[in-house]
């Protein structure tokens, strides 16, 4: 009987140690992950603040976005003022333009409608276009000059048809009105060595042929 007995009471000690060497096991297991875990987040904090800017820096940045903005306020309004000897803005020849910036990609973009340019089919720029580019020619000088700039033309996807003595393919079309403006611009003063050509074609639309028919003179504002 008190083999027995003996047996038992052995029996539930093992029972038990094996128990709590397991418990104890556990309970390490947690407290080292634990342990990885908070290291893991000390070094992402010290990371952290490494990669904080000095205040200064920050300041500085903040200014330059600030005077980013005003030049394209200022931009906005060169465009819309009315030219020496004019009461009013040329509102028609305006129509549709939009200025735009990429903080990311350094860029600011003025967009013209072809509409506005051209006659359709065409690469001869329009009177009434001149006194637009006028206003964008002033305003590159007066805001960015010495920056480099990227004309841009753009087609719808329209196959080139009644002009196809002139142009092989949309392609063809858009690095002619791309050219165009360009030269018109050096003409008015735009440094011809700062200034690169782009043509598209009918590579990149818009939501309509309208809006997709364009010129973007594209300034880009780092050095």
């Amino acid at each position: 009987m008190i083999r027995v007995r003996t047996g038992i009471l052995i029996s539930l000690l093992c029972v038990a140690g094996v128990g709590c060497q397991n418990k104890v096991q556990d309970e390490n297991t947690s407290l080292w992950r634990q342990n990885r875990e908070l290291q893991a987040r000390n070094r992402q904090l010290e990371a952290e603040r490494d990669a904080r800017a000095d205040p200064n820096q920050l300041t500085s940045l903040q200014q330059q976005l600030s005077q980013r903005d005003q030049q394209i306020a200022d931009l906005q309004n060169q465009l819309r003022a009315p030219q020496p000897g004019a009461s009013e803005p040329a509102n028609d020849s305006l129509a549709g333009i939009e200025v735009t910036k990429d903080e990311k990609a350094g860029t600011v973009t003025v967009n013209v409608p072809g509409d506005v340019l051209f006659v359709s089919g065409q690469a001869e720029l329009k009177e009434s276009a001149k006194a637009t580019l006028n206003k964008v020619a002033s305003a590159i000088k007066k805001s960015y000059g010495g920056k480099k700039i990227l004309v841009q033309g753009y087609t719808d996807k329209d196959p080139i048809s009644r002009t196809k003595d002139k142009w092989t393919d949309n392609l063809d079309l858009s690095a002619a009105r791309a050219r165009a403006v360009a030269t018109y611009l050096a003409s008015q003063g735009v440094d011809t060595k700062k200034v690169g050509l782009q043509a598209f074609g009918d590579t990149s639309p818009k939501t309509s042929k309208e809006k997709s028919r364009r010129v973007e003179i594209v300034v880009l504002t780092r050095d």
